[in-house]
């Protein structure tokens, strides 16, 4: 572990596809690939705990995979988490791109980190770190104004219209998932007047903090998903639903609770009592969150 280099963030990286354990789009059979990608997208939002029985399953989850205690409760429709499948990522730092394109973001500012680091025999990993959207998220509790909240379906967000940039949030985030808005920002790829800035698509102020939103004015994500997931070219990424137990990248739709079990699914900093919920996969022997040289 001594030999292990320091966490760096990459521009760009390219590499063999790694295995993702499921099926390849280009090999799927006849009758798979004559589902459409709109089919599939629906059934985040058609599926209902009735249809596929075994949300409630999700309950003994935590101690055979290490990552939900239980599973997430309330009125709300659905109830949303990320994966990210750490086999797939080469740090190609496409997702980051797109993210900065859709919500015009300053060259210098990203919504989501890539890290990065070699082991003692060179071998090089990576790791997107967006805002994992905690349960008990620290960065609520410190606002001085209320400008962060946490919505029904799970989403932590931010009022630019309230945040005053104190960066209280900053400083309590333990993931450094939230960014300073130092200058103006660029063009948003924003619907034409009167599209106000909300927190589900904010346009970012001077003076404000900004973080990743997860496309939330996208939900349910039945017609387009998060352009960070939509982006990768190796289907690294994915949008789950407790509530319907369904994840999808884009390519293959796969039951959550079964994807998460059977992949060993971990979190990142769990032991610090945030519940997050993004989900990483490893596979390739990495630790997550890179060496311990070199990690805050």
């Amino acid at each position: 572990m001594g030999n292990q280099k320091k966490i760096v963030d990459r521009s760009k990286r390219s590499g063999p596809y790694a295995d993702l354990g499921l099926v390849p789009a280009g090999k799927q059979s006849a009758e798979e690939q004559d589902v459409s990608r709109r089919n599939m997208l629906l059934g985040l939002g058609a599926v209902g705990v009735a249809t596929m029985g075994g949300a409630l399953g999700l309950v003994g989850f935590n101690n055979e995979a290490r990552a939900a205690g239980t599973v997430p409760t309330g009125a709300a429709e659905h109830q949303w988490c990320r994966i990210i499948d750490l086999r797939a990522c080469v740090g190609e730092r496409k997702c980051v791109a797109a993210c900065q394109t859709r919500h015009g973001l300053p060259p210098e500012q990203t919504w989501m980190r890539i890290l990065s680091w070699q082991d003692e025999v060179g071998k090089e990993f990576f790791m997107p770190v967006p805002c994992q959207m905690c349960e008990n998220p620290p960065c609520l509790n410190v606002c001085p104004v209320s400008a962060t909240f946490r919505t029904p379906e799970g989403l932590v967000l931010t009022d630019q219209d309230t945040c005053i940039g104190s960066r209280a949030c900053m400083a309590a985030c333990p993931y450094e998932a939230r960014y300073f808005n130092w200058n103006k920002p660029a063009e948003t790829n924003r619907m034409p007047a009167p599209s106000p800035s909300t927190p589900e698509f904010p346009a970012n102020q001077i003076g404000t903090v900004g973080k990743c939103v997860l496309c939330a004015d996208r939900i349910p994500y039945a017609n387009e998903l998060p352009s960070c997931v939509e982006a990768c070219p190796r289907a690294a990424q994915y949008i789950g639903d407790f509530v319907t137990d369904v994840a999808v990248n884009g390519r293959v739709t796969v039951k959550l609770s079964t994807f998460l079990r059977e992949n060993n699914a971990v979190r990142f900093k769990e032991e610090l009592g945030t519940n997050p919920r993004t989900y990483y996969i490893l596979g390739n022997g990495q630790p997550l969150g890179g060496p311990m040289e070199g990690v805050k």
